[in-house]
């Protein structure tokens, strides 16, 4: 069994309301995203590979292009611009094209902010 990731980072702005009143808060500011996503499975007896890293490329480029430059407020089914909401977001765009998604990473390298999402609970 082997975990493949990639990494890619994105460019958004939003506001957010919080618990704690900040007045960098509820203005609109941006931040550097970062983002790892990880799939997990046994190699292709063909191929010798998890995944493709040409497809895995192609879906994580369409998932960032919705995220990247834009106001996150505005992105439909984000809901509120937290990192485990960004977490799910990704985790939503990519499980349909992704076999064997495990785990999703969205943090924000300036303010040493993680988020680690492992996908919906089976019970």
């Amino acid at each position: 069994m082997f975990e493949l990731s990639k990494q890619f980072y994105f460019e958004a702005a939003h506001t957010l309301e919080r618990s704690i009143e900040t007045e960098s808060s509820r203005r609109i500011h941006g931040h550097t995203y970062y983002a790892e996503i990880t799939v997990r499975g046994p190699p292709d007896p063909v191929t010798g590979m998890v995944l493709d890293l040409g497809r895995f490329a192609e879906a994580l480029d369409a998932v960032r292009a919705e995220l990247d430059h834009r106001f996150l407020d505005d992105v439909p089914g984000l809901g509120p611009a937290t990192l485990e909401n960004l977490c799910v977001y990704l985790w939503n765009s990519l499980a349909p094209t992704l076999p064997g998604l495990s785990r999703v990473s969205v943090w924000r390298q300036a303010s040493g902010d993680k988020s680690t999402y492992f996908g919906p609970e089976t019970r």
